[in-house]
């Protein structure tokens, strides 16, 4: 009678705890996110937006023509930080008929927050080896770092493509005698990405505008180096620009883009772009996607006050 009255009672406290959802016990955190692609279709296109992480970057510092304590107070206003946490984010193009990757992300040049692109683009469905062309936007290490793995080459059976402008500055061994110890490791980190498929004619530069596939032209945007390279995609009348490097810190620029970063080679320049080319997306209404705005990176630019301001991508869950 005891016994049964035990199990009664037992079951009951079960039932009890499982209809008030009290837990029974703690379960572990995971302390993972879900796999880093997220997918949209460009017309005909189907686009992947791949991360390869995110990156604590110390934008109060970085950023000109601005003061430490106004960066600051545009970070507060919108409930962030600095260090702020940065994506680095590169983009999967399905023609249909060809496989284009802009840019790889860091690899194993950065710190264990990056390095996840390759990852994610085999979780998004595909294999690197079915990459059919990779196009640089310019070639700092968080762009090109992907393109080697444990000594070999990522993309084996594809083409990079990249500005001449670019790779005559980065891959010049000139260029990395002269450059001082904190640039150094750009112009290595360049060489040791791109030289081996320079070495296996897999790398073929191309000068200023160029039409490199149906639907995908090279746009020329110097500045933050000297051959940093946007990408116009279109398919049957959508468009979609992705922008590189023109923008890093989505809070400060896009109300305020004369603000540059330490990065820029050239700041007037890529002050310059930016302003050209956020008033076109503003004009123009295209998608646009780029390499430091928050995972997926894909958004719209309205005009509003004397900046811009991004309306993110809506989310949906199917295609």
């Amino acid at each position: 009678m005891q016994t049964t009255l035990r199990r009664s009672t037992t079951a009951a406290l079960v039932a009890g705890a499982l209809f008030t959802g009290q837990a029974l016990a703690g379960a572990p955190m995971v302390k993972e996110q879900a796999p880093g692609y997220y997918r949209v279709m460009l017309g005909n296109y189907e686009i992947t937006a791949l991360s390869d992480g995110t990156v604590k970057l110390p934008v109060d510092d970085l950023l000109l023509n601005t003061t430490k304590e106004h960066v600051h107070e545009r970070l507060a206003s919108n409930y962030l930080s600095a260090p702020l946490d940065t994506s680095v984010n590169g983009y999967l193009i399905n023609t249909g008929e060809k496989l284009v990757l802009v840019d790889t992300g860091a690899g194993s040049l950065f710190g264990p927050t990056l390095g996840n692109l390759v990852e994610n683009l085999r979780a998004s469905g595909y294999e690197p080896e079915q990459v059919d062309d990779v196009f640089i936007t310019h070639m700092h290490p968080d762009h090109v770092g992907g393109l080697m793995s444990d000594g070999k080459m990522a993309f084996p059976n594809a083409t990079i493509r990249a500005s001449q402008d670019d790779a005559d500055y980065w891959l010049s061994e000139s260029n990395l005698e002269a450059a001082n110890e904190d640039a150094k490791g750009f112009f290595k980190g360049a060489m040791a990405s791109l030289n081996p498929y320079v070495k296996a004619g897999h790398f073929k530069a191309f000068e200023g505008d160029a039409q490199l596939l149906p639907g995908i032209k090279a746009v020329e945007a110097p500045g933050h180096t000297p051959g940093h390279t946007m990408y116009r995609v279109e398919s049957d009348g959508q468009v979609m620009m992705l922008w590189g490097d023109l923008i890093h810190v989505a809070t400060v620029q896009f109300p305020e883009p004369d603000v540059a970063i330490q990065f820029d080679t050239t700041p007037e320049k890529a002050v310059m772009e930016r302003n050209q080319e956020f008033a076109r997306a503003a004009d123009k209404g295209y998608l646009i996607g780029s390499a430091h705005l928050s995972f997926p990176g894909l958004g719209h630019l309205n005009k509003a006050d004397k900046g811009y301001e991004f309306v993110p991508a809506n989310y949906h869950g199917g295609l």
